[in-house]
Parts: structure tokens; sequence; C-alpha cells
């Protein structure tokens, strides 16, 4: 069913939807946080959404669309896709209210996510785990909608699910007595953003909402800069909590009216985020989570002297993808770095590599060497990290006069896959 695209939340919905989670979604705190105020100079808040039972803000828009099902559709079941958060917010909606429900997932979602729902659900839940990206799952999922007569509960493109979403909004108004100068927000599909924009364009005008989306999939800047709802061809997938093609219409036609700015952050930014975080503060988010705090940076000098709320949307993260954390980490901050290295196929070449080559502080962190080689040099795939980006020319310098450089990997993504 096409949904009318003209459709804009009203203060009394968000207010219902507030009643009906109350007891459900927990009153998360905005938490005034130091580190990030001192850096920035600025007032800086934290909405934690992460604290929610399900960890993260869905299971506002979920139970608030479930909860508002006939008896026939209840009696049908419901299905939904999801990469995981929406999932969790479903289960445990399921479980609340006794409906049962199938949830597709696309298959590299993180298996700390995939128990996450099975335990929410319990027996009330089926999940079925298909396809590469998202895309594949909501597919899926809506295929087994209109064949079995199933309600589909959508992640993002509901009015019911829009109005749950943005009981936030309600929230961090009622928290603090100052003028919110900025919001930022992550985007995915476009649900957190188009309610909480909604109740802040209603109640607090002169808030500006920014919106971040992950470099990888800039669904929502690309459909405002191009003035029309944009499907991206490839996304990357690593910010799976935002990572989709396409946003939802109605989230489209509610943003590209009240967000002030769409911003996008690098996926190594995002992981740099995430891990001073937890090291410095000994929180803990996922990727998507990170998103607001890591758009900091590029406000810097507007938000100084301001008072700034950053959403966090969420902390459902696999712990088994800490290693390609801090290598994305790594990389970002130009201290990791992968070449093809010549050696001579003579003895002592190795050694003269790491003693006349290598700075005192370089750190080998990969090494592949192949023997299918010609007669005079073997290469090998070599990982190094740096102390300083700024010893990187001298040391492709160095590699040059003695004839151990082969090639630079980094700026090669078609090679550079099968080494991240």
């Amino acid at each position: 069913m096409k949904l009318a695209t003209t459709y804009a939340p009203t203060l009394a919905a968000i207010k219902n939807a507030a009643t009906t989670l109350k007891g459900i979604a927990s009153v998360t705190p905005l938490s005034y946080n130091e580190y990030y105020s001192k850096e920035y100079k600025c007032n800086i808040y934290l909405k934690r959404e992460d604290l929610q039972q399900v960890r993260s803000y869905k299971i506002r828009g979920a139970y608030n669309k479930i909860a508002s099902l006939t008896t026939t559709q209840i009696e049908n079941e419901i299905v939904c896709a999801s990469a995981g958060n929406h999932a969790q917010g479903v289960a445990l909606s399921c479980k609340l209210l006794q409906i049962k429900g199938t949830i597709f997932m696309p298959t590299p979602t993180p298996n700390q996510k995939i128990e996450q729902v099975k335990m929410f659900g319990e027996e009330y839940v089926e999940v079925v785990m298909i396809g590469d990206a998202f895309d594949d799952a909501y597919h899926a999922a809506m295929e087994q909608s209109e064949r079995l007569n199933k309600t589909f509960i959508h992640p993002f493109n509901d009015e019911k699910v829009i109005e749950g979403q943005a009981t936030i909004g309600l929230e961090i108004l009622k928290q603090t007595e100052n003028l919110i100068d900025y919001i930022f927000v992550p985007v995915g599909g476009g649900g957190l953003s188009a309610g909480l924009s909604s109740v802040f364009k209603m109640l607090s005008p002169n808030t500006k909402i920014i919106g971040v989306e992950p470099k990888g999939a800039p669904s929502m800047s690309t459909s405002i800069q191009k003035e029309r709802n944009t499907t991206l061809k490839n996304i990357e997938n690593f910010v799976d909590g935002a990572a989709v093609k396409r946003v939802g219409e109605l989230n489209y036609t509610i943003c590209k009216e009240n967000l002030h700015n769409m911003i996008t952050v690098d996926e190594g930014k995002v992981c740099q985020t995430i891990l001073d975080l937890y090291n410095k503060q000994a929180i803990v988010v996922e990727p998507a989570g990170a998103l607001s705090i890591s758009a900091l940076s590029q406000y810097k000098d507007q938000i100084e002297g301001k008072n700034v709320v950053c959403v966090v949307s969420g902390s459902n993260n696999d712990i088994t993808r800490t290693a390609e954390i801090k290598e994305r980490a790594l990389l970002y901050a130009n201290l990791k770095h992968y070449f093809i290295i010549k050696f001579p196929q003579r003895a002592g070449a190795l050694r003269e590599f790491v003693v006349e080559i290598l700075g005192p502080t370089d750190d080998i962190t990969h090494f592949e060497y192949t023997k299918k080689t010609n007669r005079e040099n073997g290469a090998a795939v070599v990982g190094l990290q740096l102390k300083n980006a700024e010893d990187l020319e001298a040391l492709i310098t160095k590699m040059k006069l003695r004839n151990f450089y082969g090639d630079y990997l980094n700026d090669k993504p078609d090679l550079f896959q099968f080494l991240v």
C-alpha cells in the first residue's frame, strides 16, 4: 500500500504516543557531558537512548505501531525487516502484547543483535536470515506480508512509528529549561529525524536540527540535494543501524522541510568516536549511536558557547567487531598503511627493511609473503602502524630510495577490501 507523503505528525498524536509508551519505553537521561563540553567549549548533552531496555530508541516506534493494530490484524500476525534495532523493538513489543511476529534480518547482521531479538521475543517471534542488506530482508518481509495478509511493521516509513520516535523530542524539552541551540540526530531511514524535528518545529522552532548520516550511505543527504527521494545503487553497510539505500517517503518529505542541514561522517571517524567513548567514558555505543557525536567537529565554530544535544541512538555493538573498529579508526587517522613491498632475493633484505627503513616507533602489523616471485624481487603485502601520521611521506621516500617500494594499497579499494 502506497503511503501519502503529505503527512506531518501532530502534537496531539505524539502526546498520545507518549501515553501509550508510559511504562514501556524508559524516559532516558539527558546527561551533561563534561568531556565533550570542554573539547568544544559549549554545553553538550547526550540523550541516552542507548539505555533503553532494548538498548535503542526503536522500542518507541515499534510498540506505538503494534499497540495500534486491530483485532483482525493481531490475529493475522505481523512481519518486519530490520538490521537489528527495530527487530529488537518489534520482538519485545510482540512479547509484551502477546502477538506473533516474523522478523527478517540481513545475513551480515551482528550475531549479538540476532540473539537479542530471540531473547526479547521468546516464543512470540520467528527470526529469518536472508540477503546481504536491509533491502533484501525488506523485500522478503513484504512478500510474506502480501502473501499471508500479515501487517508489515515498517522500521521508519510509518505514521505511528514516526510518532513513537517523536516522543524523544518531548522528553528532551521537559528535561532542560535551557534553550537548545543545536540537536544532532542520526539518520538512517529517517523515522527518528522526522519525528524529533517535528516536535522541535512546533515547540522550539529556533533549535537547529542537524541530521547525520554515514559517508557510505548518504541516502537522505542525496535525496535532499536532488529534491526528490533517491535510491542509492550501492552503500557501505558498516554503520548497519543507519545504512539504507532509500529513506522513507514520509520521512523525506518531513526532513527536507524541518532539518537545518544534513551532513555525513566518515566511518573511520565513527570508529574513533566509539573507541573514545569506551576508553574515556566507559560508554558503549554501536556505530549508528556514535554518529551524532562524530559530527560535532564539523560544527566546532558554530556550536561554541551554545547548548547542544546529541542523540545517542543505540548501544547494540558486537564485541567481535572491535578489531575492525580499531582498524578503521587507525586508517582514518592515517596511522595504518598497507603496501606492496619488493624484497630483494638476498640474505639480510628483511633486516635492512626493518632496521634502515622503518622508524623506531613504526610497527609491522601485517605481513603476507608469496613465494611465486621472479628471480630479483619477492613481493609481500605489509601493514604498518605509525605513531605519527606525518611520518608517512618520509617512510615512502626511504622505501623508494632503497628500491623496496612496490605500491600503496590504502587508496585502491578493489584490493584494499581483502585486507580490512
